[in-house]
């Protein structure tokens, strides 16, 4: 399935709450009444008040300057303007990496990891799987699925084992078989934060430490149907070690899509991929442009 596919799919839900009522109040009357009608789907979209603030006052001046009177005009001012709201540097990692995945429980890490390592292996790149989750009962079970739907190899210790130690293994399995990519999975109980953190700041140090020539990334899974609650979690993680991207899972459950507004304009790490569906191959790179235009 093709790129545009995907998304077409994965946003369905979320055009039938945004574009179709986006559509309707686009007559030609940008009054107060247009401004305040724009405000109250943008929000019920998960598009939060600051960010729905900043798109409807930004939007104001735009039709004013450009003296703006044409309907379809007015849409595409709309969403130039959603769209360069969403602008980011696509997720382009240097070989060899070493791709951490945080992020609380049932938001998808194990899938996006089998996605990732199948997306990376269509690259034609090496990828081997670290399955650090040792706390969770059959986590590595069930990564192990994932590794060999992706065809590639994995490395894990019982369930208990300490993760760096996990880490520890996969690092010097990766540098002497001279690996392109080693994706680790890691716990997410937020429950027992304090904790958690430090096992992450464990996890990066061994990194650090025992292959000081990779290129070390950090990306956070959010569930998008968690809403607004997906940014605190972004905080969290990236107090304890740096988030370098967000990829964001479920879309295609949800007809608030507009969460990523919020989460790229209110969290200080930006989404860079996208899930579109269960498939190991329904994982994109996120395209604001493509990503608007689907949905307005």
């Amino acid at each position: 399935m093709g790129l545009f596919s995907g998304i077409v799919k994965a946003l369905k839900k979320t055009k039938d709450a945004i574009g179709y009522k986006i559509a309707s109040i686009f007559n030609g009357e940008f009054d107060d009444e247009f401004f305040e009608d724009l405000e109250d789907i943008l929000l019920a979209a998960d598009v939060g008040a600051a960010t729905s603030e900043e798109i409807i006052e930004t939007l104001k001046k735009e039709i004013k300057r450009q003296m703006v009177t044409d309907i379809e005009k007015g849409k595409q001012v709309l969403r130039d303007i959603m769209t360069e709201l969403l602008e980011n540097e696509p997720f382009e990692p240097k070989f060899p990496c070493v791709i951490m995945i945080v992020g609380v429980n049932g938001v998808g890490k194990t899938t996006t990891i089998g996605k990732l390592a199948k997306f990376y292996k269509d690259q034609k790149k090496s990828v081997v799987i670290a399955a650090g989750d040792t706390f969770r009962a059959a986590a590595s079970d069930q990564l192990n699925v994932w590794a060999e739907r992706a065809d590639v190899r994995i490395i894990k210790h019982a369930e208990g084992a300490d993760p760096a130690a996990v880490v520890y293994d996969a690092v010097a399995s990766v540098k002497a078989k001279k690996t392109d990519v080693l994706i680790i999975d890691t716990a997410g109980r937020l429950h027992n934060k304090s904790n958690l953190m430090e096992e992450l700041k464990k996890i990066n140090r061994v990194i650090l430490r025992e292959y000081e020539n990779c290129n070390q990334y950090n990306l956070i899974v959010l569930d998008s149907t968690t809403g607004q609650n997906a940014i605190p979690q972004v905080n969290a993680f990236n107090e304890a070690v740096k988030i370098d991207g967000i990829v964001l899972t479920k879309l295609d459950g949800t007809s608030k899509g507009g969460v990523v507004f919020a989460i790229n304009n209110e969290a200080d790490v930006k989404v860079k991929f996208i899930g579109t569906g269960e498939k190991l191959e329904d994982l994109e790179q996120f395209n604001p442009k493509e990503f608007v235009d689907n949905i307005v």
